[in-house]
């Protein structure tokens, strides 16, 4: 089977990495656009969340989707990993970077680190299973009032250096996989000027700011 072919060969890898990859930039995108709402006041991102809940069996298979999206992508990426080893399975004595940026090569513990803050955002923000807020005497997770949740949260200095850390990583992340995923997929074409570079740099400065500034005005009581 062709498929099965494609999957098990490298540049298949290679192209399920970038489908799977320019599919969670597109969420990463409309994610940070809800959180954004907040600076609209309780009601807005109150209303916003609620609308989202109401889609009911919409909503859960969009994040079955994302979530068989990630699996695949964090799959290609470890099993990418492991046939470079394989093809060199001594590193270089010394390795100076020439052409490479931080992007590039913070790629895989990068990709690690977010991973991690994933599982961490999902359980502070969805199921509220973890929900520090030492600094917010008597605050609780809430179901419905969003809002408040956001509020509470980034009141605490540890919570919004984790925020803006990982959204760091995820900035870094973006620029080189959104770039190298439309090279793979051939949808650029070789120049010294790739407008699709300053593309990726755009999507990845405006994700970086619009994820960081929440956390930041909330902290900073620009948001209350």
């Amino acid at each position: 089977m062709w498929l099965l072919t494609l999957y098990r060969s490298t540049i298949g890898k290679k192209v399920i990495m970038a489908v799977t990859g320019l599919m969670l930039v597109g969420f990463v995108i409309v994610h940070m656009a809800g959180n954004l709402q907040a600076f609209l006041g309780a009601n807005k991102l109150n209303g916003y969340s609620a609308f989202l809940k109401s889609t009911g069996e919409l909503l859960w298979l969009a994040r079955l989707g994302l979530l068989a999206a990630l699996i695949a992508h964090v799959t290609m990426a470890l099993q990418l990993t492991q046939i470079a080893r394989r093809a060199r399975p001594t590193g270089y004595a010394k390795r100076i970077p020439q052409v490479s940026t931080l992007a590039s090569r913070s790629m895989r513990w990068g990709g690690v680190l977010l991973l991690v803050f994933i599982v961490f955002h999902l359980l502070h923000f969805t199921t509220g299973t973890i929900f520090p807020m030492a600094s917010v005497p008597g605050a609780a997770f809430s179901e419905t009032d969003v809002y408040d949740n956001v509020i509470s949260a980034f009141r605490t200095p540890w919570v919004v250096l984790v925020y803006v850390v990982a959204m760091f990583f995820l900035m870094l992340h973006l620029f080189h996989g959104a770039w190298s995923s439309v090279r793979t997929l051939g949808l650029t074409k070789p120049t010294p000027r790739p407008l699709e570079r300053k593309i990726a740099t755009a999507i990845a400065l405006v994700v970086w700011l619009g994820f960081t500034v929440v956390p930041v005005a909330v902290f900073f009581g620009v948001i209350r």
